[in-house]
């Protein structure tokens, strides 16, 4: 694996991006109900930044990826890490919610840190040892998400905007760090990088402008191409069974089974904690025995039976055999990775990934709304656990959308 110093670099950059989020989730709640002045107009505000998040990230992810290729990888993930940064900082000194919006949105439409570290491996990395560093970069993320709401709820003790600000220096150092650590992965790193092989015929002018910043335009080309458009269907399915799951988990370990606050911490740091050191040492080995493509199925198929189990549980001992399987089906993640850069094209690395990004975006910005208004519906019947039969549904055609066609 060439590179190592860049590969570093990434990797504490994906555990610092999670760890900056994790630490204001504990005390999201509080710092929005005194920037907005009443518990109720906070939740509203809540999620129109939210929502605002998701929408710029859709609308601007495919030409971030597409300015990765173009003016390289460097530019792109400083320029992510200082917005971040700064919607950070945001949060600990704006006074009104309209300007907190402001920032917000500016994060969203910069957030392209997946993008452009997913690109980098690709470009860096032999394409047998791809499983194996996506399954690191799945861990760093993970770990880092484990350790931010412990870290932000100790700082949050102290201030409500600490864990806002320590969350701001880390990205700012980081930005500090790739400045003269990282390398650019593509060639020439000063000035355009013209792709060897463009996902859509070039075009000039207005119309290539246009063509640039048209995220449904940017899907829609990954969507058409052989394989490729498979691969992304299949991860869009896979997104909605995921966003299922992270949007009802909490709410469904206190009321299926009576989990107050920290009995939910633990059980969900434990599983978080465990699934990232599967990744990380597990990935690689099964990729390499089974292939991308099987490893995949495999694994997504592992996620529906644990979807499956999840939705019958009505003991502690059913929910833990979820989790392992859910755990034990992890490595389908940097599978299918690894054979989405196996599929795409040299010089459209970026482009692929924003696109796929995009998509995410819209299962991330939908997802959370449908699955929280249906889970109270069933959770008024008795029946919370039937959510993540629909989960299990999504999982299913992810798997069966990479298996008829294979």
């Amino acid at each position: 694996m060439r590179r190592a110093p860049a590969l570093s670099f990434l990797l504490v950059t994906v555990f610092l991006d999670l760890l900056g989020l994790g630490l204001v989730i504990p005390i999201l709640p509080s710092l929005m109900t005194a920037v907005a002045g009443d518990p109720a107009r906070a939740v509203f505000w809540s999620g129109v930044l939210g929502s605002a998040y998701g929408l710029l990230q859709f609308a601007i992810a495919p030409l971030l990826g597409r300015a990765a290729d173009r003016y390289g990888r460097r530019p792109v993930l400083l320029l992510s890490l200082t917005a971040l940064g700064v919607d950070w900082l945001a949060h600990a000194a704006v006074p009104g919610p309209a300007a907190l919006l402001f920032f917000h949105a500016l994060a969203g439409a910069c957030a392209g840190t997946t993008i452009v570290v997913n690109a980098y491996v690709a470009d860096v990395t032999p394409e047998r040892d791809r499983a194996r560093a996506y399954g690191r970069i799945g861990a760093a993320a993970g770990l880092g998400f484990v350790a931010g709401p412990i870290v932000g709820g100790l700082l949050g003790g102290v201030d409500v905007r600490l864990p806002f600000l320590a969350a701001a220096g880390l990205s700012f150092a980081g930005v500090a760090w790739g400045w003269f650590v990282l390398p650019e992965s593509r060639p020439g790193s000063v000035g355009p990088v013209e792709p060897a092989e463009p996902v859509e015929p070039a075009e000039s002018g207005a119309a290539g402008c246009r063509r640039m910043v048209d995220p449904v335009g940017a899907i829609a080309g990954v969507l058409r191409r052989n394989g490729l458009g498979r691969l992304a269907y299949a991860r869009l399915c896979a997104d909605v069974a995921r966003m299922i799951q992270q949007s009802v988990w909490a709410f469904f370990l206190a009321y299926q089974f009576g989990f107050g606050t920290a009995q939910a911490g633990v059980v969900m740091a434990v599983s978080a904690t465990a699934g990232a050191l599967f990744q990380a040492r597990a990935a690689g080995p099964v990729v390499r025995m089974l292939g991308d493509e099987t490893a995949t199925v495999a694994g997504t198929w592992i996620g529906v039976a644990a979807f499956a189990v999840a939705g019958v549980a009505d003991e502690p001992w059913m929910l833990y055999l979820s989790m392992a399987a859910g755990i034990l089906g992890s490595f389908a993640g940097p599978a299918s990775q690894s054979w989405i850069a196996r599929s795409t094209r040299a010089g459209e690395h970026g482009a692929v990934q924003g696109a796929l990004t995009g998509m995410a975006a819209i299962a991330e910005t939908l997802v959370p709304i449908a699955a929280s208004a249906a889970f109270a519906a069933l959770h008024s019947y008795g029946k919370a656990g039937l959510i993540f039969f629909g989960a299990a549904v999504f999982a299913s055609a992810s798997a069966l959308v990479l298996t008829l066609r294979r």
